[in-house]
């Protein structure tokens, strides 16, 4: 392109076009970094202040003749005020897109569940950066969480594009001073120039060319393996590689292994790799060339023609320029060659995408502290994991709610297969976070703290010898609570159930209580014994062996099996109501020695099938009311010895059928017929004895309830003695009744029949004495 017609100028917001003249400038454009255009310019205003130039709007406009070649629109972000000639002020402009402003501004911040076109979008908008635009061709999923951590703005960008494969750069309107920024991730996203050809003869050239070309080809790393781990996948290898292409002949032994590689899934993972590995070899395979042309600069690509080296004639892209422009005449009193334009490029082939170099993440320093939250009135908010989401103090932006930050693991004291410990931290609760290799975006909790409004339990300093583990109902006041006092002479564990306490053992269970052991049980308890039960209380001849149990309502006993009682004394059992006492099959009782039953009241027993009852001494029964016998079947009696009945009133013996005395072959039948008498001799009033009356026993356990009734025992215990005797004290005399007495007595009774006997004695009753 031929130099002549060549002039250069700058506007500025707010001054005239006429009152300042560009004496030279140097523009620097790299991908992936803000353009620096550095202009020097010379004024009749001597009196411009840095309020005059900064954060004002400036293009700089390269002119060919009336034709405008290049537009460069920024922003003034430097000033500086040169030499006074007399005629003319010197200034130095430094002149930066508007993307540069994100250098200036530092901050932690957090973003979740966003791609990296959404986190630009926030950013660049806070940074008045409205003219970009995204050109990507490959997939960029959403992060779970991205920190910002004390980085700036541009710093956090950059190294996120760099991490995702994107490169930046300025991309000009040729027609006009608009401008845009572009986000591209593939060479396929770069414009295309057209054909520049080799011309090392500059002062011959009237058209745009390259005058210069430096090839050159370096040794790089060859491949990059990068691994990560996942929780929720433990299993997965998250090791991922690629291999360079390329490489002209160098060896494949140059590998760039990373951990963590700050992926957690296979798209990102097989992404960063390539990502990192095309970005180890941007200068892999360069060249440095020179133009005349002020239309190339970085995000450009142009075709080499006519280069000696056929090698070289092929597609380049622009990834770095200097445009230097001169132009001495704007300046009184200078002189020089005149305007002159050179281009300084660095390129690579335009085979392949050039990415930026992996940027350094920043690492937290150390543990910090945050603040649990979640949901409002919500105090326990986790997921399926145990992982609660916090509130960190440098987070200005944080809502203090259920999305304050990812979900942050938490550490436990013993993490097992469906075993160990589990206390997830409640909202409000201060935790201590620390963060998996330094990486912001990993945070773990690995502690907890109290502060000023959550006070630890117990009041310290004075329980300092408590150690000790308490929970919190869930939206209550309760608590549960295991407690470990160390006070010297005061050692105690205390156990606290809010509720219910529930106790498995799959095992045997053996508790020893040196000294006391008291339990007191509010309501009703329950205890079952699947097999056999052993209760030993004290030990033989040794004091304070009672064991006093009282229950303040119901008690209930249930034995699956067998159960033995043994007492070694007395057995007392003190019922104030009612007692019952169930036996589904046999029951047996054996008293070894004597046994007293006394029932206040009634007494009721029913047998359904037999009762046979055995005395083996003497069987005394004491009624003292009336006693009623009511057999539906026949009675019998079988007495060995004598039988004696003794009443106070009347005997009245009744039967439907008949009644039957009978002594050996001597009868007495009563029967609804008459009354027969039978036997070898019959005496009236005469012979005979009324016998020895069988008196009743009173042995000292009825002694007491015979006595009330005034009818005191015998000193042998019985009643009435051997044989009778009359008023003299001799023994009556047996006399025979004749025949005609005993029809005399019983002859106008109707009914009774006089069976003749051997011998019939009768004899009148003695009167009473």
């Amino acid at each position: 392109m031929s130099q002549q017609g060549l002039r250069f100028t700058l506007e500025v917001d707010g001054l005239l076009a006429m009152s300042t003249a560009v004496v030279s400038f140097t523009l620097h454009q790299n991908l992936s970094t803000p353009f620096t255009l550095s202009v020097d310019i010379a004024s009749g205003l001597p009196d411009l202040t840095a309020t005059d130039f900064l954060e004002k709007n400036a293009t700089l406009t390269v002119w060919q003749g009336a034709v405008a070649l290049r537009y460069l629109h920024g922003i003034i972000t430097g000033v500086e005020l040169r030499e006074n000639n007399h005629w003319q002020m010197n200034y130095q402009l430094t002149v930066s897109p508007p993307l540069w402003r994100a250098g200036l501004r530092q901050n932690f911040r957090i973003f979740q569940q966003q791609d990296i076109q959404t986190i630009s979008a926030t950013l660049l908008a806070e940074n008045d950066v409205t003219d970009w635009v995204p050109s990507f061709y490959e997939p960029h999923p959403a992060r779970e969480f991205c920190v910002q951590y004390g980085e700036t703005d541009l710093n956090f960008l950059s190294r996120l594009w760099a991490e995702e494969g994107i490169f930046f750069f300025d991309w000009f309107l040729p027609t006009g001073p608009d401008q845009k920024l572009v986000l591209c991730d593939d060479v396929a996203g770069v414009s295309t120039f057209g054909e520049m050809p080799f011309n090392p003869n500059t002062r011959e050239a009237t058209t745009a060319c390259i005058s210069a070309f430096r090839y050159r080809a370096q040794i790089r790393p060859s491949s990059v393996e990068n691994q990560d781990y996942t929780f929720k996948v433990p299993g997965w290898p998250g090791y991922f590689s690629h291999h360079a292409k390329n490489l002209n002949g160098q060896r494949t032994q140059y590998e760039i292994f990373d951990y963590p590689g700050r992926f957690k899934d296979v798209q990102h993972g097989q992404d960063f790799a390539r990502y990192q590995a095309e970005g180890h070899r941007q200068d892999a395979e360069t060249a440095a060339c020179v133009s005349n042309s002020p239309k190339l600069w970085p995000g450009k690509r142009f075709t080499l023609t006519g280069h000696p080296s056929e090698t070289l004639n092929r597609e380049w892209q622009v990834t770095g320029s200097v445009l230097e422009g001169k132009q001495p005449q704007a300046q009184h009193g200078s002189s020089g060659e005149g305007t002159t334009l050179s281009n300084h490029l660095d390129v690579i082939p335009a085979d392949r995408t050039w990415r930026a170099s992996p940027r350094p993440k920043p690492a937290v320093d150390g543990p910090q502290s945050a603040i649990v939250t979640g949901p409002a009135g919500e105090e326990i908010f986790c997921d399926e994991h145990g992982r609660v989401r916090v509130r960190f103090h440098w987070d200005r932006y944080c809502p203090g709610n259920e999305d304050s930050s990812c979900w942050v693991r938490v550490s436990q004291a013993w993490a097992g297969a469906g075993f160990g410990n589990l206390a997830i931290p409640r909202v409000g609760q201060e935790v201590i976070v620390d963060f998996l290799n330094g990486d912001p975006d990993q945070p773990i909790i690995m502690g907890r703290t109290y502060h000023q409004d959550n006070r630890s339990p117990g009041s310290l300093p004075g329980t300092k010898t408590q150690m000790t583990i308490r929970s919190k109902t869930y939206k209550g006041g309760g608590f549960n609570e295991l407690k470990f006092d160390d006070a010297t002479g005061n050692e105690q564990v205390y156990i606290h159930a809010q509720k219910n306490m529930d106790t498995e053992v799959l095992n045997n269970r053996t508790t020893d209580v040196k000294v006391d052991h008291t339990e007191t049980i509010g309501n009703n308890q329950s205890i079952t014994v699947g097999l056999g039960q052993t209760v030993t209380v004290g030990k033989e001849n040794a004091s304070g062996h009672d064991r006093t149990v009282t229950v303040a309502h119901d008690q209930r006993n249930t034995t699956g099996n067998d159960r033995q009682v043994a007492v070694g004394h007395d057995d007392t059992v003190t019922v104030k109501n009612d007692r019952k006492t169930e036996v589904m099959h046999d029951r047996r009782e054996q008293v070894g020695n004597d046994e007293t039953l006394v029932v206040g009241n009634d007494r009721k027993m029913s047998v359904k099938g037999k009762q046979e009852q055995t005395t083996t001494g003497d069987h005394i029964s004491l009624v003292k009311g009336m006693k009623s016998l009511e057999v539906k079947g026949d009675l019998a009696q079988k007495i060995s010895g004598a039988l004696g009945l003794k009443v106070q009133d009347d005997i009245v013996l009744e039967s439907s059928s008949r009644i039957s005395l009978k002594v050996g072959g001597s009868f007495v039948v009563i029967h609804p017929g008459g009354v027969d008498i039978m036997g070898p001799k019959i005496n009236l009033n005469s012979g005979g004895s009324p016998g020895t009356a069988v008196g009743t026993l009173k042995p000292e356990v009825l002694k007491a309830l015979t006595d009330e009734n005034g009818d005191s025992p015998s000193s042998s215990g019985y009643e009435g003695k051997e044989g009778s005797k009359d008023s003299s004290g001799e023994n009556e005399s047996e006399q025979p009744t004749s025949e005609p007495e005993l029809n005399h007595m019983f002859g106008s009774i109707k009914g009774i029949n006089v069976i003749q006997s051997k011998e019939l004695v009768f004899r009148p009753f003695a009167e009473e004495e």
